[in-house]
């Protein structure tokens, strides 16, 4: 059975919610339990050090959310759980993709450019205020990503560009250090996006959010502020009695969160029949924390003992850095950072022979579908592929065509290039399996 990595992290500078929970904590622990899922959870505290920099909230926050992730009912055996702190290795290879991607490209980032188009709204300096962590932010992010070679890392719609950048700079890598000794060192990962990430409502019917001050704790402040927190949700102003529309209401939409199907239609049609208000919120409050109740002693037990926490962290560091570390070796290599030894030839240090070779470009376009194309090394165009619904399944034919050559030509997903001859395709095909030998 084909196994697929999924990877995720957590930024380390709150307590999560409910809308956390029921978005993101719930359905990802759900997968970590499939026996063709491979699952790798890690708080992003150097990412933390973006956006705070008030160290009692970072150290106070990283504590909080590991134990909201095992109260939860996450598997550490089974899952790997890790600080990204604890893996030297990812900002150091922070650092080798640094020297690849190209800052034209990092212009782009829309975090990047959200901050310099808000300075520019406020006659400010373009870059008044902003520093390198944020500016740096999306190569950290594909160090988290490719250092453990993850196929899936669910997002929000406001990551998938950083996903995409991670799948380009692995590209770059693989092609600049790899093609020629035949060896792809980093899986072009792909953005899952998650609907329910975005759907549960806060207290007044917009998306659950800090920022909006409408959030529903999930464990802190224990029942008494789950209870009054629910109490608060937004209603319209029927009395009890009076029969009540459910649908679009943002109590009924984290009702369904915690219900069966059954459930949910019971509900409805007490709303309906005239349940009050204040019974509706009870009814919820029961519903919620019938479930979370155990999980929020779990959440308290471990709180109380943080070397336990403590010990599971470390042992999930020692799992990812043994995976971690021989990838980065091979990379180390890879760059010419190598124990010293007799050179195989002289090297010219004025001159660069550099073959003028073909070159496969993957990428997404607007419809959402993913292509890949050869390219001459004038930039003409020799193959253009038709859309994939995965960047996967893309990339294999891309690996066919490197190592079958025209051979696999025969029934690809392919056009020739305009004005390009089949004859130019194999040769260039050649080429390219000839450099990687």
């Amino acid at each position: 059975m084909p196994v697929t990595r999924v990877l995720t992290g957590i930024t380390t500078t709150g307590t999560l919610h409910l809308g956390n929970y029921v978005g993101a904590v719930r359905p990802c622990i759900d997968a970590s339990r499939r026996a063709d899922v491979d699952s790798f959870f890690f708080m992003a505290d150097y990412h933390a050090l973006i956006k705070c920099d008030e160290p009692a909230r970072i150290e106070a926050s990283r504590l909080q959310i590991a134990a909201t992730w095992i109260a939860a009912g996450l598997d550490t055996d089974r899952a790997t759980f890790y600080r990204q702190s604890d893996i030297p290795e990812i900002p150091e290879l922070t650092w080798l993709l640094t020297c690849v991607i190209g800052k034209g490209q990092m212009n782009r980032a829309h975090a990047y450019k959200a901050a310099t188009d808000a300075n520019a709204a406020a006659g400010e300096d373009a870059d008044a205020g902003i520093t390198m962590g944020l500016y740096c932010y999306p190569i950290l992010m594909a160090a988290d990503i490719l250092m453990f070679n993850a196929h899936v890392v669910p997002v929000g719609k406001d990551q998938v560009q950083h996903i995409e950048m991670a799948r380009d700079v692995a590209q770059r890598f693989n092609h600049l250090y790899g093609a020629a000794i035949n060896r792809e060192f980093f899986v072009l990962p792909e953005a899952q996006i998650d609907a329910e990430m975005e759907l549960l409502p806060g207290l007044d019917g917009r998306k659950m959010s800090k920022s909006y001050d409408n959030v529903i704790p999930l464990f802190e402040g224990g029942e008494k502020a789950l209870r009054e927190a629910i109490a608060r949700i937004v209603t319209d102003s029927r009395l009890p009695g009076e029969p009540k529309e459910p649908e679009g209401t943002a109590l009924i939409q984290i009702f369904d969160a915690f219900a069966t199907p059954e459930e949910r239609a019971a509900f409805r049609a007490e709303l309906r029949a005239g349940l009050a208000w204040g019974e509706a919120k009870q009814r919820l409050f029961e519903q919620i924390n019938r479930q979370i109740a155990p999980m929020r002693a779990r959440y308290d037990a471990l709180m109380a003992e943080p070397e336990k926490i403590e010990a599971i962290l470390q042992a999930g560091a020692a799992k990812a850095r043994a995976i971690a570390r021989p990838l980065l070796d091979e990379l180390r290599h890879a760059v010419g950072l190598r124990r010293f030894q007799a050179l195989a030839a002289p090297v010219d240090a004025g001159v660069k022979a550099k073959v003028q070779l073909p070159v496969f470009k993957q990428y997404r376009e607007a419809d959402n579908r993913f292509y890949f194309k050869l390219s001459a090394h004038d930039g003409r165009v020799l193959l253009q592929s038709q859309g994939f619904d995965g960047g996967r399944d893309a990339g294999a034919w891309v690996k066919r065509l490197k190592t079958e050559g025209a051979a696999a030509l025969d029934g690809a997903p392919v056009a020739l290039g305009d004005g390009v001859a089949a004859a130019e395709v194999a040769q260039a095909l050649a080429a390219l399996i000839a450099a990687e030998q």
